[in-house]
């Protein structure tokens, strides 16, 4: 019988390796073609992706549930947005009847969709053309959680904003400001913005001495 450890290492590679099939590309060179997945996230991050890149620890199986409708029938085709001379790159999960759908994983109940997935929805609707959207969440107990948009200019504009920067401090190879965010703990680069992560375990004074509780 396969051992715990061995059973889940056959699990995490799998999750990486399917991980690495579904990731965007993106030519890591080309600081005039910005993808919008960059954008939306820590700006930091995305330039550490493609200068001194890491690979990212997947969790599961559904971190993989946007690339996986992406590849299928049901997923849209990426689509290009002109901003100056620089070009925007964006690709929605699925579209249905003129609605623009995404789906992310949660770990959690989501009270609220996080920022950059209305970051990424509100420019999907104007990179298409569309008027409305929305945000499905699944929950690793299947539950489902949707959160609707009606495009917004001043969000898009921002988007547009951050496009332009990455692209000007990837040109000029100047590490981004710091965006703390509660995506840092999970960030593979977090060891390169703040101290090293503490994974010791944490002793009491009398522990440190040697003393029992008893004493």
């Amino acid at each position: 019988m396969m051992g715990d450890r061995d059973f889940r290492n056959t699990i995490k590679n799998a999750v990486d390796s399917i991980g690495r099939e579904l990731e965007i590309e993106i030519d890591a060179d080309d600081f005039k073609t910005i993808n919008l997945t960059e954008v939306v996230q820590c700006l930091r991050r995305s330039y550490y992706d493609r200068i001194d890149p890491k690979e990212i620890q997947r969790r599961g199986f559904n971190d993989l549930l946007s690339g996986l409708l992406r590849k299928l029938e049901y997923g849209s085709k990426s689509k290009k947005f002109k901003i100056d001379d620089v070009i925007l790159k964006g690709q929605a999960d699925m579209m249905v009847d003129d609605n623009i759908i995404l789906f992310r994983p949660s770990h959690t109940t989501p009270e609220s969709p996080h920022a950059e997935d209305l970051l990424y929805l509100n420019a999907c609707l104007w990179i298409y053309d569309k008027t409305d959207g929305m945000i499905i969440y699944i929950t690793s107990d299947r539950e489902e959680f949707t959160f609707s948009l009606t495009r917004d200019k001043k969000m898009f504009e921002e988007v547009i904003r951050r496009v332009r920067v990455l692209s000007d401090l990837l040109s000029e190879q100047k590490t981004p400001i710091l965006e703390p965010s509660h995506n840092c703990l999970d960030c593979q680069y977090y060891e390169r913005c703040f101290i090293k992560k503490n994974t010791s375990k944490q002793l009491s004074l009398s522990e440190m001495l040697g003393l029992s509780k008893e004493n």
